[in-house]
């Protein structure tokens, strides 16, 4: 489907849909990571094993990316552009069935600081970045603890911004969280059949249950 912009605060956004193969179970909107766009390998191959179950999959282009910047805003006005694609999406009629929001690394943050005033029916975290390369101390825990609904975090055995054993201290305790291991870096790009059959098999479990 053609990219669509849609006005913010920051400049235009890009939305990039995949559309469900046949009747639309529910929608899921992705953020790219801070150090590239939503052509990322692990977020294009999510978008398509998504769309074949029944998902519709939509990737959303931050206005820095879509002005071609090198340096991405700082996390309030990430999440204000969101915010208003969101407001957009479900504007046009575009968000059908429960809506998961999700994405890569700096994506992710975002989806995960947005999801409960958007009712999102829960959030896919793809290298979720638990702190700065080598800088632990500098622990982002808080925005995985606060996210209220279904949680799952797909990531890198090798992540230098947190191994899954980290991601999953943090989330101890925390209901309805899940981590899943994956081959790789940061990148997610060793297996992307693998990770996308994570997050499949989340999905499925989230609208089965």
């Amino acid at each position: 489907m053609t990219p669509v912009e849609i006005a913010t605060s920051l400049g235009p956004a890009r939305t990039h849909t995949t559309e469900a193969d046949g009747a639309v179970r529910g929608t899921l909107v992705l953020g790219h990571g801070a150090g590239g766009g939503v052509e990322s390998v692990d977020l294009l191959a999510v978008a398509v094993g998504a769309a074949a179950a029944g998902w519709r999959v939509i990737r959303v282009e931050q206005p820095w990316r879509v002005a071609r910047q090198r340096v991405a805003p700082a996390p309030p006005r990430l999440d204000e552009a969101w915010r208003t694609v969101l407001d957009q999406l479900d504007a046009d009629g575009r968000i059908t069935g429960p809506l998961v929001l999700g994405g890569r690394s700096a994506g992710a943050r975002v989806a995960c600081r947005t999801a409960a005033e958007r009712g999102a029916a829960g959030v896919l975290a793809l290298a979720f970045p638990l702190y700065p390369p080598g800088r632990p101390e500098k622990s982002r825990a808080a925005e995985l603890t606060a996210v209220a609904v279904p949680l799952v975090v797909v990531q890198g055995e090798t992540d230098a911004m947190g191994r899954p054993a980290e991601v999953a201290a943090a989330l101890s305790g925390r209901a309805r969280a899940s981590v899943y291991a994956v081959p790789g870096d940061h990148s997610l790009k060793r297996n992307v059949d693998v990770v996308a059959a994570a997050a499949l098999s989340w999905l499925s479990e989230l609208t089965s249950g």
